[in-house]
């Protein structure tokens, strides 16, 4: 009996073991640039740093480029010959060879004309088109005014630039320049946008350490600074644009999420025990600084957004453990912050900080590396499946569908250790999983009862306006007045005679 004890003890120690290692598991090389540089990458940039992204993305284009040409020279060869075996078989003979050959170079210039036209930079093309619309309609600075934050933005921008006296009037400069040319570029897609902000950061980095011999930390304080007065004036311009598909991803995540609201934290394996008040505390901080990300127009306040959550999280698990969170620990926490929260326009924010962020930061620092996680966090909640949480195909399938839940049938398999605090929560847990779906039953039958309601009142009108046509209203003539009691009676003398006043001696 004694030996089966322990076998059975040994055995409860593995299992839990077991279930301890079962959590979400990322090495830190993941989260590294693929390349090896040493950067983190990101999902977005097919793992790639911001460096590394934009080195392939110019070979890929240049190649994409190069085979258009080669394509483009490839089709005007095989008109031409075409065009002159046409011409050599029909009318050769009425043709003298001087015409022949004036028209074959008009033919030629004309197609080379062409191709040039289709290959050439789509920005001329954007130019003419905003000077066209800069001719038809005046211009939008003097159609409305500025709002404050922009205004106050530009103020802050332009006494930070008075410290760096010379140089604040050459970055001053570059930036007008930029916001010009950027205003000229609204057809370009987003990822050219992209592209010119990037440069624009890079550029002027570059001529602060080179030109302007500015301190490294005064290029960073800088680089935020102009970083925060482009982006708030190009916001509305370049954040979720209806050109993309950012808003039918957010939509995406969002429905997922949603359908994900049964995973609990015990299948994540986060160590975050709610039940310590700071603990819960700092979850709800997180969360709070998860959904204002959303509020905020400047992608470096959005990544602060990220950090602060994150610093959040890793209080919660060291006040949980008792000691100093890891890596592991924080991921799986993160995916739990993210699903307890559904941040707004999560993927849109993601895009944002991708596309216009100054890319030093994403590419170092703890700013880089709580991004990187978020977008890993994102990214495993919309490949979650059965296998991630250790479950069946079928309980999954039951939980996603809402035929059960899963706090039900933990509370129903307590074991003896477990505190009554924890069993009183399940219990609650199950009250409200059951008044949820009362209330949705409430609301099914109050959306039926308003319908009957309205069907009745037009089954109401509908027969009064019936009677109503059928039985009109006849409206007869006004009785003539009645004459006045005393008054002679001529037409009727059925009537008593009037009164006449009689004087009484007293």
């Amino acid at each position: 009996c004694f030996c089966l004890l322990t076998l059975l003890s040994l055995n409860r120690k593995k299992m839990n073991l077991k279930s301890e290692r079962r959590g979400i598991h990322v090495d830190q090389s993941e989260l590294l640039c693929k390349k090896g540089c040493g950067y983190y990458g990101n999902p977005a940039w097919q793992g790639f740093c911001s460096k590394c992204w934009r080195e392939e993305y110019h070979k890929a284009r240049q190649k994409q480029i190069q085979e258009d040409w080669e394509l483009a020279e490839r089709l005007q060869r095989e008109e031409e010959e075409a065009y002159a075996s046409s011409q050599s078989t029909q009318g050769a003979q009425s043709l003298t060879f001087s015409k022949f050959e004036e028209k074959k170079t008009n033919e030629k210039t004309r197609k080379v004309t062409t191709v040039k036209k289709f290959f050439t930079a789509s920005s001329r093309t954007g130019a003419k088109k905003a000077e066209i619309q800069e001719a038809k309609a005046p211009s939008p600075s003097i159609n409305r005014q500025a709002s404050i934050e922009t205004d106050r933005v530009s103020k802050e921008f332009i006494e930070f630039l008075k410290t760096y006296h010379k140089p604040g009037q050459d970055i001053y400069k570059q930036c007008k320049l930029f916001l010009d040319t950027m205003n000229h570029k609204r057809d370009l897609s987003i990822e050219e946008q992209s592209e010119c902000a990037q440069d624009f950061y890079q550029n002027v980095a570059e001529k602060l350490q080179t030109r302007w011999k500015v301190p490294p930390e005064k290029v960073e304080k800088a680089m935020d600074q102009i970083e925060k007065y482009i982006m708030t004036r190009q916001y509305k311009y370049v954040f979720c644009p209806e050109t993309t598909d950012d808003e039918k991803k957010d939509l995406a995540v969002q429905k997922r999420i949603r359908a994900l609201h049964w995973v609990t934290p015990q299948m994540l394996c986060v160590p975050v025990n709610e039940e310590i008040p700071e603990v819960s505390d700092m979850v709800v901080k997180a969360i709070t600084d998860i959904i204002e990300m959303d509020s905020k127009r400047v992608p470096r306040d959005k990544l602060a957004c990220i950090t602060k959550c994150s610093k959040h999280i890793f209080n919660a698990i060291k006040i949980t453990k008792n000691e100093p969170a890891s890596a592991d620990d924080f991921l799986p926490t993160l995916i739990y912050i993210v699903l307890k929260g559904n941040p707004p326009r999560l993927q849109s924010n993601i895009q944002y900080i991708t596309r216009f962020c100054n890319p030093s930061r994403l590419m170092t620092g703890e700013d880089g590396y709580y991004f990187t996680n978020l977008c890993c966090a994102v990214a495993f909640i919309e490949k979650l499946d059965a296998q991630s949480l250790n479950l069946s195909q079928e309980d999954f399938d039951r939980f996603m569908t809402g035929q059960t839940s899963p706090k039900k049938q933990e509370s129903d398999s307590f074991s003896p250790d477990v505190c009554l605090g924890v069993k009183q929560m399940y219990k609650n847990l199950d009250l409200l999983s059951q008044l949820n779906e009362r209330q949705e039953r409430i609301v099914s039958e109050a959306k039926k009862l308003e319908k009957d309601l309205i069907d009745w009142t037009d089954g109401i009108t509908k027969e009064v306006q019936d009677i109503v046509e059928k039985y009109p209203l006849d409206i007869k003539p006004k009785n003539q007045a009645l004459a006045a009691i005393d008054s002679e009676n001529v037409e009727n003398d059925k009537l008593p005679p009037p009164l006449q006043p009689q004087v009484y001696a007293g």
